[in-house]
């Protein structure tokens, strides 16, 4: 308990920080330094020096419009940490080090992904923040899970076992035209200090102390289209039902939001 109220606290004090507007010189100098300190490409950016804080440059947008590729796409600007196929409900965090998506996927019927595909995205600080729908999908409930920031990186995730069960998540449970099923799993971390969803403005995360559930009857959201954005690096995990796709990327190499992942066998 200590532990997640001090990753708690910590996380909630680095959100103040970073939301806050200092006077434009200070702001100007705070963001070329982390700019130049974690090496980002702003190419598809606007300057480092025309955001207002340090969030707004966490949580920048695309300045150029990125291809988009057939098939199942990449949400994010990530590092794929791990990708392969369920054995029944068990997924590998990384190498090695394995946990139940029964408990990952709490309020949910995680057996609709038995022994399908998955895919683990983590985003660094130094990546474009931002994460976009993979498919289009219906969204037919989204379940807010409260509880701890650990950091998500591989030094932890070597270590830590059952991390994203343990730490906070927001879960999409979503459909595809065809009926087949799709999670989509957004990990808090140390630092991450709201989650944010486009469409669901109620949930509070880093914040909340139960679990909420909101179900919507007719919420479409195309390929491509924004989903929202970590106001630090975390990670998006993906699971697929079983035959619905075929991956064809591989554990430990970074993909580009819009990069295709996977070939679907049905639809498009």
């Amino acid at each position: 308990m200590k532990k997640r109220v001090l990753s708690n606290i910590v996380s909630r004090g680095f959100g103040k920080f970073a939301s806050h507007r200092f006077h434009p010189l200070l702001q100007k100098f705070i963001n070329t330094s982390y700019v130049k300190l974690l090496k980002l490409d702003m190419e598809e950016f606007r300057d480092p020096k025309e955001y207002e804080s340090l969030n707004a440059l966490f949580t920048r947008a695309l300045q150029k419009r990125r291809d988009i590729e057939e098939g199942i796409i990449a949400p994010t600007d990530s590092l794929i940490t791990h990708a392969g196929i369920l054995e029944q409900n068990r997924a590998l965090q990384i190498k090695g080090m394995q946990y139940s998506i029964d408990e990952l996927l709490i309020e949910c019927d995680a057996s609709r992904v038995y022994n399908g595909e998955y895919v683990n995205c983590y985003l660094s600080p130094r990546d474009y923040h931002r994460y976009h729908m993979p498919y289009t999908l219906q969204i037919k409930r989204v379940v807010h899970v409260p509880g701890k920031l650990y950091p998500v990186n591989l030094r932890y995730l070597r270590k830590k076992l059952n991390l994203f069960i343990e730490n906070e998540r927001v879960i999409l449970e979503c459909e595809t035209k065809e009926g087949k099923t799709l999670f989509i799993v957004l990990v808090g971390a140390l630092n991450v200090g709201q989650m944010t969803l486009v469409f669901e403005s109620r949930i509070e995360t880093n914040r909340a102390k139960e679990i909420a559930i909101y179900e919507y009857k007719d919420l479409w959201l195309q390929k491509g289209e924004l989903l929202g954005y970590f106001k630090m690096g975390s990670t998006v995990l993906l699971f697929f039902e079983k035959d619905f796709c075929e991956l064809v990327v591989q554990s430990n190499t970074t993909v580009k939001f819009g990069q295709q992942i996977a070939k679907v066998k049905y639809g498009e």
